[in-house]
């Protein structure tokens, strides 16, 4: 079988699509493929294989909750965003986890209080944290949804505006702009956040919804599905 050189040719198949995605988090559309067959979020992220390192077991134990921090796995010009994201829970008082395996975007002079980690799995770092600030991918923020804990987006390309629009309209957060991303603006949406009352309920709602879920077990029976009619 020849390998596929573009995989935006396979996204309309008119053999059945899959969506990684629950309908309460985006209800079918009439301009949706035929055959649109939705699951829910997949929630992998490695913790079967990958637990949290000695070092953030210990930070995580030694204080409050902290805020984590992470521009996406793949983001390699996240300088700017760890700066400012330090400078945010600097203004806040509250701890911070900046989370990159690019170790030169952080900066060398963090305040305390604020440490930088190479990587750790969402489902076991994201229930001990207070917010997570993120790029909006749809893995990340399906985290934090089924963590129960407030996000801020800084949405950049490709479904990571949609996605902050959804977490908006959910209650279970709120977005800002890429260029807007400086230390007071940050603190102060964040403060927004973790005050409400509001937001940390319809947070909890939303985590409640996902606490039974199997969104690779559902993927995986639609695909065995879709391929006996092959």
């Amino acid at each position: 079988m020849p390998g596929i050189r573009r995989t935006t040719s396979w996204w309309n198949s008119p053999q059945g699509v899959v969506g990684l995605f629950p309908a309460w988090y985006a209800p079918p559309q009439p301009d949706w493929p035929q055959g649109v067959e939705l699951t829910d979020f997949p929630l992998w992220d490695e913790s079967e294989v990958t637990s949290l390192s000695p070092e953030l077991e210990d930070f995580l134990d030694a204080g409050d909750p902290p805020i984590a921090f992470t521009p996406g796995s793949a983001m390699q010009h996240g300088t700017a965003f760890f700066r400012e994201s330090a400078a945010a829970c600097q203004q806040l008082g509250r701890r911070g986890i900046l989370l990159t395996r690019f170790r030169d975007q952080v900066p060398g002079d963090l305040p305390s209080g604020v440490r930088h980690f190479d990587y750790a799995p969402f489902s076991l770092l994201l229930p001990r944290a207070a917010a997570l600030v993120h790029h909006g991918g749809i893995g990340t923020m399906s985290q934090a949804l089924a963590a129960g804990i407030p996000q801020l987006i800084m949405p950049m390309a490709h479904d990571q505006p949609d996605n902050a629009d959804r977490v908006r309209r959910l209650g279970c957060g709120d977005w800002i702009k890429p260029r807007s991303y400086r230390g007071p603006a940050v603190a102060a949406r964040l403060q927004r956040l973790l005050d409400s009352p509001q937001v940390g309920a319809a947070c909890e709602q939303v985590a409640a919804r996902l606490a039974k879920r199997d969104g690779l077990q559902r993927a995986a029976v639609e695909l065995e599905r879709l391929g006996s009619r092959l």
